[in-house]
């Protein structure tokens, strides 16, 4: 199995926590997080609630990115892992999708949106 591994998986989930406890939580894309927003129901202005719900609900098990992470090709995290999780959210009521990418104390938004693997994605 290559990485990442799942006590690699696990601490990327806790720093993601913690970045978030901390308010360092950039959105890269604004745009499509609000569009994503509204069809998951959610008002972007809790995202920072609403993320620390979904990432309590994500386990290391739920990692959907490639091994080994796909780096980001974005100027603000390029260089930077990208890390992606597909699960089952109590907090949505469907099967979700999540991305991020950690830069030093700080997490980067990429994607939250409803899985839409079974449709073409």
């Amino acid at each position: 199995m290559e990485r990442p591994f799942l006590k690699e998986l696990y601490g990327k989930i806790e720093q993601a926590k913690g970045a978030i406890e901390k308010k360092q939580i950039f959105i890269f894309d604004p745009e499509v997080i609000a569009a994503d927003a509204i069809e998951l129901e959610y008002e972007v202005s809790k995202l920072n609630k609403i993320l620390s719900r979904i990432l309590k609900e994500i386990k290391p098990k739920d990692y959907a990115g490639t091994r080994p992470p796909q780096k980001s090709y974005e100027n603000k995290i390029k260089g930077f892992e990208l890390f992606a999780f597909r699960w089952m959210s109590k907090t949505f009521g469907c099967e979700s999708y999540l991305k991020f990418s950690i830069k030093q104390d700080s997490v980067y938004l990429v994607s939250l949106h409803q899985d839409r693997s079974n449709k073409g994605e």
